[in-house]
């Protein structure tokens, strides 16, 4: 135990060793900076939770170098039916089964704690990040040179401190760093109790099928989701009048699942009610204690995007958190991290909502807005993801805020894999690119159509001769002429002594 005069120090504490605070501890190491994860339990935790991610967030996994090792756990999702109470499609939400622009494929399914191994199995990289388990954190104490974090060895019953210079709460709902960064929530009107149901196959039963189902049956709505191997998922409203307890007992669990399946077909590995809920924390950052995760938003959920919004935190903030912490950037630069990802996060949980409006009402057309109306069929919903909200991008310029497709390289790799978790400008040709040498001492990459066979196509289609793409992959600006181009390389490679014999000249 080291003297408590000298507490250790850490550039970030993540508060949560989740999928959340994982992803962004490996983001972190990836960065260099020196991180310690804190985490109350002992290891993970061994039953289901969320069970889809999307092709976006396969991209950090595969930023962070986990995606290989994530694909044996994972299966494709062909996506979700919304049934009435006869059976008929009120909605198509199919997904394709080819590679999206991010380079993957748009759904997938998994089981947590696979998920959650691989991602804390690979902190084992990097030797600057650390992993405490049986730690619980019960006070932050910020200044203005950093943060003393506070904490019990749960083992040991031994308290102990640290010192870091910024505190990230991962750690869910009840979050205690919300509660110290003293932020209210602001409620969107979903509460819900339903009951979730997991269950584990005795025997194949492909009847029930591949698709997520909604049951939109306005006397007791359901939903089913096949997950990975013999794992099936069931969530059914619980009634008003019915008792949270009472309604999760064996007895009255397998009366709910008689028209699906028997004991004879599965076991029950848990039942339990939830309430599902729809906020979102007023403040994500208080000085040098920010949020990430469900500690910052929860949302019901209908759309799947729960554990994605927390990825998507992650990768928003790792960057940023490296810039102020070993780049010398300014700490409001943190302040763009809110103003960025609480309207994408809010449009998700929104269009999450009126789904739940359409399996909870007869009158579907309410929630039909997200869809498109075909002739004697079901409404195909497409639902396109959100915008940045204003944070770093050049809004008055093309894309800006949209997220930048992945290139298949000319030797069949994936971009990202080239350019790694880095500024990257698209452009055609660097050829006449005078500022090659500054990009490259201010750590930004370039990709041309030398490098990438599709890129020239995609500039062309929205009418840029480049695009500067954030390490997140959100495009934070784009260039119609060599005018807008110097724009967006001053942002962020001020002009620096580069000597001329090294100086490509304009051409």
């Amino acid at each position: 135990m080291q003297d408590k005069s000298t507490p250790e120090e850490f550039d970030v504490v993540i508060v949560g060793r989740g999928p959340v605070g994982a992803t962004l501890a490996n983001l972190l190491g990836l960065c260099g900076v020196r991180t310690l994860v804190l985490e109350r339990e002992a290891r993970t935790y061994h039953l289901p939770r969320a069970v889809h991610f999307d092709d976006e967030c396969m991209r950090v996994f595969q930023t962070i170098g986990l995606a290989e090792a994530i694909l044996p756990h994972v299966i494709l999702s062909p996506g979700m039916l919304f049934l009435d109470a006869a059976g008929r499609m009120l909605l198509d939400w199919s997904r394709p089964q080819t590679l999206t622009p991010m380079g993957w494929h748009l759904s997938y399914r998994f089981h947590q704690p696979d998920l959650e191994d691989v991602l804390i199995g690979g902190l084992a990289r990097w030797p600057h990040v650390t992993l405490r388990n049986r730690c619980e954190v019960f006070a932050l104490d910020q200044d203005e040179h950093g943060v003393r974090v506070r904490c019990e060895d749960l083992s040991k019953g031994r308290l102990s401190e640290v010192r870091a210079g910024y505190v990230i709460g991962c750690d869910g709902a009840r979050s205690l760093v919300r509660r110290f960064i003293g932020s209210g929530m602001d409620d969107l009107g979903f509460h819900e109790r339903w009951l979730v149901i997991d269950v584990l196959l005795k025997r194949a039963r492909d009847d029930l099928g591949d698709y997520s189902l909604q049951h939109c049956d306005p006397r007791r709505p359901a939903t089913y989701v096949r997950g990975t191997g013999m794992r099936r998922r069931w969530e059914i409203t619980v009634l008003p009048d019915e008792d949270s307890q009472d309604v999760a007992q064996p007895a009255k669990v397998w009366e709910l699942l008689s028209r699906w399946i028997t004991p004879a077909d599965a076991e029950i590995e848990r039942a339990a009610v939830y309430t599902f809920h729809s906020v979102i924390a007023q403040q994500w950052r208080n000085g040098r204690l920010l949020l990430a995760g469900d500690s910052a938003h929860q949302t019901p959920p209908f759309l799947g995007q729960g554990m994605c919004a927390g990825i998507r935190d992650a990768a928003n903030l790792a960057w940023k958190l490296a810039s102020v912490i070993r780049e010398g950037a300014a700490p409001d630069l943190l302040d763009t991290y809110q103003s960025e990802r609480l309207p994408h996060v809010r449009a998700f949980i929104e269009l999450a909502i009126r789904l739940g409006g359409v399996i909870n009402t007869k009158a579907i057309e309410a929630g039909l807005a997200a869809g498109e109306a075909r002739e004697n069929a079901p409404v195909k919903l497409d639902v396109k993801k959100p915008l940045l909200g204003p944070g770093l991008e050049f809004g008055d310029l093309p894309l800006a805020g949209h997220l930048a497709p992945q290139f298949t390289l000319t030797d069949a790799s994936r971009s990202d894999d080239r350019t790694g978790y880095n500024h990257v400008l698209l452009v055609e040709t660097a050829a006449a690119l005078s500022s090659r040498l500054m990009l490259s001492q201010a750590g930004i990459k370039i990709l041309t159509s030398d490098d990438a066979n599709d890129l020239g196509p995609w500039l062309r289609e929205h009418g840029i001769i480049a695009a500067l793409v954030r390490p997140d992959r959100y495009v934070r600006g784009s260039a119609r002429n060599e005018a807008e181009l110097d724009r967006l390389i001053a942002a962020i490679a001020p002009p620096t002594q580069i000597p001329s014999a090294q100086a490509p000249s304009a051409a």
